[in-house]
């Protein structure tokens, strides 16, 4: 290995090592001063702040913005992404506060993991059905594979006509290096308890036994896709697998193929709402996190850095698993 390959490898140890001390030091103090860092309200998870002042009905606008994942990484050097946890959160609170009317979801994201995709569709669809409150979905610019299969079931979803929608199907990719290996000399040792025990393992080439099994499940889960589009939408099985092809749609054609209700903004959406349910001048709300110790300490270490996000996100090259997983996600 030359000396600049060792020069970067020790660059990016370091800042693993520092990553994980500002992550122990952030326990440590959370333990002790996270109440100086509240804010007052503290009779709600989450502080509300108000978009629109109004008399009448409140709504209540909720951003799902990023990948839909659940990774657990809340540490100071990442706290501006999306919260899986967080999120659910949101809407359990949105759902069961008495002073909420209404629920906006404002959805920009390229969809996810399949397990955490399907976690927010059954939460909304919860809310619906426990607490009678609708639930409408403002989609900005990409609300893609797992964005749409959050957004089907609810009770309209508005899309602006440059949106990229669609993208329905699974997907499940890994890397094969073999080749690369023989050609460098590296090679394999694997102990395993059964035959599929490391499919889809980079090392060799899959067979076709383990690429029937694989897209089995693929199949599988599609099917779970589609009858999610079906339920929620009222668009019948065949219609759906056509349009579920895997391609994006832009927000007209979502709109002329009957995936989306209506075009518009978030503010329309709103309004969408408030005429739908001869709602007079509602009050519309936001959730905000309070600023708890990890917000605040990472806003300062992240300006510190002035946005080099592409350092800040190596800690999540070492954390993140290389097993692949399947995924409603839109990748460009």
């Amino acid at each position: 290995m030359n000396k600049k390959r060792w020069i970067a490898l020790s660059i990016a140890a370091v800042l693993f090592v520092v990553s994980i001390g500002f992550q122990a030091i952030t326990s440590i103090v959370t333990a002790d001063f996270q109440a100086m860092f509240q804010l007052p309200n503290t009779s709600k998870k989450f502080e509300e702040t108000v978009m629109e002042q109004g008399s009448g009905n409140k709504i209540v606008v909720l951003e799902l913005d990023g990948v839909i994942q659940n990774t657990n990484t809340a540490s100071i050097l990442n706290t501006g992404g999306y919260n899986h946890e967080r999120f659910l959160e949101m809407l359990e609170t949105a759902g069961e506060d008495q002073t909420i009317d209404g629920i906006v979801i404002r959805v920009n994201t390229p969809g996810g993991g399949v397990v955490e995709s399907d976690e927010i569709h059954d939460k909304i669809v919860e809310i619906k059905k426990e607490h009678d409150k609708p639930v409408y979905v403002s989609m900005g610019n990409t609300a893609a594979s797992g964005g749409y299969y959050i957004s089907a079931p609810a009770d309209k979803i508005v899309a602006h006509p440059a949106t990229l929608t669609g993208s329905i199907g699974v997907i499940m990719q890994s890397l094969n290096y073999s080749e690369l290996a023989d050609k460098v000399g590296v090679k394999f040792n694997t102990i395993k308890s059964g035959e599929y025990k490391d499919i889809m393992s980079p090392a060799r080439e899959m067979t076709e036994e383990e690429r029937e099994i694989l897209q089995t499940m693929i199949k599988d889960l599609y099917a779970d896709f589609v009858q999610v589009i079906v339920e929620g939408r009222g668009i019948n099985e065949a219609k759906v697998r056509e349009l579920g092809d895997g391609r994006v749609y832009t927000g007209e054609q979502a709109k002329n193929n009957g995936l989306v209700d209506a075009l518009g903004t978030m503010d329309d959406t709103i309004a969408m709402m408030a005429e739908d349910f001869n709602w007079d001048n509602p009050k519309v709300v936001e959730y905000k996190n309070g600023l708890g110790i990890n917000e605040f300490l990472g806003g300062t270490v992240q300006s510190m850095f002035k946005g080099q996000t592409d350092l800040l996100g190596i800690k999540e090259l070492f954390r993140e698993s290389n097993g692949p997983r399947a995924m409603y996600l839109y990748s460009e």
